[in-house]
């Protein structure tokens, strides 16, 4: 049985593990970053927002699959945590409705990442 600390861990989880924390350190850095170094692109903030916790939400679901507990509260205490640092940064501000918009892409990822494990159930390491 492989172990939750890496040693024995099939190659798709490792990747996914650091995909998934990769998925957190850029979402941090473009919520904390000044306004001019947040990418431009042509979709409403908020879909934006919804699509980038989606991705992060499956990511930590497909990377630890036996954790979902720790998922949901990475996902809930990165959405609220790092909207409320935003109070701090002077060209930032935030807002419950953008940290909603976080925790529902999240929740959808979440969801997702349930999906897609339980149809390719070889991407988790599980039988």
């Amino acid at each position: 049985m492989p172990s939750e600390t890496g040693a024995g861990l099939p190659r798709s989880v490792l990747v996914l593990r650091v995909v998934a924390w990769l998925l957190l350190a850029g979402i941090a850095f473009v919520t904390l970053a000044p306004i001019g170094l947040r990418p431009i692109t042509e979709a409403p903030p908020g879909l934006e927002r919804a699509i980038a916790y989606a991705l992060f939400g499956a990511a930590f679901t497909l990377a630890y699959p036996r954790r979902l507990g720790l998922v949901i509260l990475i996902i809930c205490v990165s959405a609220i945590g790092l909207e409320l640092l935003q109070a701090l940064a002077a060209t930032r501000h935030a807002r419950l409705a953008d940290a909603g918009v976080k925790l529902l892409g999240g929740g959808v990822g979440i969801l997702s990442g349930l999906a897609i494990g339980r149809l390719f159930p070889m991407l988790t390491g599980r039988p």
